[in-house]
């Protein structure tokens, strides 16, 4: 792997070579090809039968005949196995398909794969993923519990070691279980000796194993969600996964891909529901005019597009970045399971922003469909006010947003106590340069002002989060205590990472496809940093006051100050620019 490439969260610190940053617009003839077939899948299938309970059993078998189950799976083991990049482009056209079958399948393939074909024995390998692969094994991941949620170590499930040493008898009760009512195999999570969490593979036929009745979901109605009730059941020994105790890696980990899977199927979602809104803006007609010619459902269509803007570059990003870390593994003698893992591991930042981004960018197009539809985007009768039910799933599981937030932190602060993410210097660098006087030089390169502003976003983060740090060790305070600013501090990671993201691809558009660089990239571009300027400043504000006084905090707003330098734009008319373009395809116009 080449040392240009950045590790996990190193972001923060280093900046990203946009020759070496894979965008949409490399895909390839034979990608663009995968895309036509899950397309037209989704188009004939999905769309007319994916939100009907019924048909969940028999479009996943349609979907193993196309090799959707087995993409990430080696030909080893019955899978057809294809690069992250065409992966996720999977997964972004199943997201323009209904959000039930996308659960149901997701859940299989994630979830309910993964940590059979990342910690299961050879022999478990070889006995559930062939058919797991052609769809005659269904599997659900059983871990949430009455009580315990997030805090999934503290479930109550027990596994008891039988006298002869052969099985374990698992009692215990499982709530929120999707695939449940169909599934042929549970992952299933319990405490061994009352405190070591330990995860194992369970076949659903198995005597004492009972299901709840359907539940009454809010959204995804045409997946099965059921609980499942273990009462003295035998596995077999052999059926663990992993190490004994050590089930929280399996459980932490298979979530990594499965938040940017999810990130990736909402931004597929959103290019579906702009179209349906631009659509329908032309056809209705108020005061004579399609409400389309009105700068208020202009402003409305124009930020959804420019935000699945910036949710498509980032996504590819870290598509990029998980395919060269793979690769690396694999060339350094890893098998393609631990290739898999270590890339997911090593980008669990970046995929928690993934999954944070598409799932808040969803519900901001959805919410704003229905808005265009008006008093039929209200009514059941129509697809908006489902589909806006449907979404609202993607900010709880995979781990709520919140959750996933505190993640980000937690995850960056390991990375560097440990060693592997050195921000303590660059972030004395910044603290540093606040005593000195500030520079407006730009250069002459290209995108000099967005490249400039990059430095000073992640100036501005690394000043904030520094200051946050040196705070809790007053031996006063801690950080996981103070959740408003961890929050904070994440939304600024946030918006610096999708911001350099635009950038990225815009720069690299230039370089080698200037024939599809259009004046409408820019505009998403400016607008995204205007904006995202302006949440980087409230949310470092707000975090250095919760925590700061006195001159300490003057100097640090003064610093905030000194890192938002991005000039004004005139954002209606950008926005007008590409609501233009949008309304005249009629369709997502990037």
């Amino acid at each position: 792997m080449s040392t240009l490439i950045l590790n996990g969260g190193e972001f923060l610190i280093k900046d990203t070579d946009y020759k070496l940053n894979f965008i949409p617009e490399d895909l390839n003839e034979d990608q663009e090809m995968i895309r036509q077939s899950v397309r037209s899948f989704v188009e004939q299938e999905v769309l007319k039968r994916g939100n009907n309970l019924n048909e969940q059993v028999a479009l996943l078998q349609e979907a193993a005949a196309l090799g959707l189950l087995g993409s990430h799976i080696p030909e080893l083991y019955g899978g057809n196995p294809l690069d992250t990049f065409s992966n996720t482009l999977i997964s972004e056209e199943l997201g323009r398909g209904e959000a039930s079958f996308n659960t149901s399948l997701a859940a299989h393939t994630g979830i309910g794969m993964l940590p059979i074909f990342y910690f299961g024995s050879e022999a478990l390998k070889m006995r559930y993923l062939p058919g797991m692969c052609n769809g005659s094994i269904k599997a659900a991941y059983c871990l949430t519990e009455p009580e315990s949620g997030s805090d999934a170590l503290a479930a109550k499930t027990q596994a008891v070691l039988t006298d002869d040493n052969a099985y374990y008898v698992i009692t215990g009760q499982k709530i929120w279980i999707t695939n449940a009512g169909f599934a042929d195999v549970f992952i299933v999570f319990a405490q061994i000796d009352g405190t070591k969490f330990t995860g194992f593979v369970v076949d659903s036929n198995s005597p004492g194993i009972s299901l709840g009745a359907e539940e009454n979901k809010l959204g995804i109605k045409g997946s099965s969600t059921r609980q499942v009730y273990f009462e003295k059941v035998k596995v077999p020994v052999s059926n663990i996964l992993g190490e004994i105790g050590k089930g929280h890696l399996i459980a932490f980990n298979v979530l990594n891909i499965g938040r940017y899977k999810l990130g990736t199927i909402c931004m597929g979602g959103t290019k579906r529901l702009i179209k349906m809104a631009i659509q329908y803006a032309n056809e209705r007609q108020q005061f004579d005019h399609p409400i389309s010619s009105y700068g208020a459902i202009q402003y409305k269509l124009a930020e959804a597009a420019i935000r699945i803007f910036a949710l498509e570059s980032t996504v590819y990003r870290v598509a990029d970045l998980m395919e060269d870390r793979k690769i690396a593994a694999i060339d350094s003698g890893k098998d393609a399971a631990n290739a898999m893992l270590i890339a997911a591991e090593e980008y669990a930042v970046e995929c928690a922003i993934i999954k944070i981004s598409g799932s808040e960018i969803i519900d901001y197009v959805v919410d704003e469909l229905i808005q265009i539809h008006g008093g039929y985007g209200y009514s059941e009768e129509y697809a908006p006010a489902r589909i806006y039910r449907d979404t609202r799933i993607n900010r709880i599981y995979e781990g709520t947003n919140e959750i996933n937030r505190m993640l980000i932190i937690n995850m960056i602060l390991r990375r560097t106590l440990k060693g592997q993410l050195d921000l303590v210097g660059p972030a004395w660098e910044v603290q540093k340069e606040l005593t000195s006087l500030p520079s407006s030089h730009l250069t002459d390169e290209p995108y000099a002002l967005e490249i400039k502003s990059i430095k000073d976003f992640r100036k501005m983060v690394l000043m904030v989060a520094g200051a946050a740090v040196k705070y809790q060790m007053d031996g006063k305070h801690d950080l996981k205590t103070e959740q408003e600013i961890l929050m904070n501090v994440a939304d600024m990671i946030i918006d610096l990472y999708l911001a350099e993201s635009i950038l990225l691809r815009i720069q690299k558009l230039k370089e080698n496809y200037s024939q599809k660089l259009t004046d409408l990239h820019e505009s998403a571009m400016k607008v995204f940093f205007w904006d995202a300027q302006s949440r980087l400043v409230k949310n470092g504000q707000d975090a250095l006051a919760s925590f700061a006084a006195g001159d300490e905090l003057r100097i640090m707003l003064l610093g905030i100050k000194r890192f938002s330098r991005y000039e004004p734009v005139n954002v209606k008319q950008h926005r007008r620019n590409i609501a233009a373009a949008l309304i005249a395809n009629e369709s997502y116009c990037f």
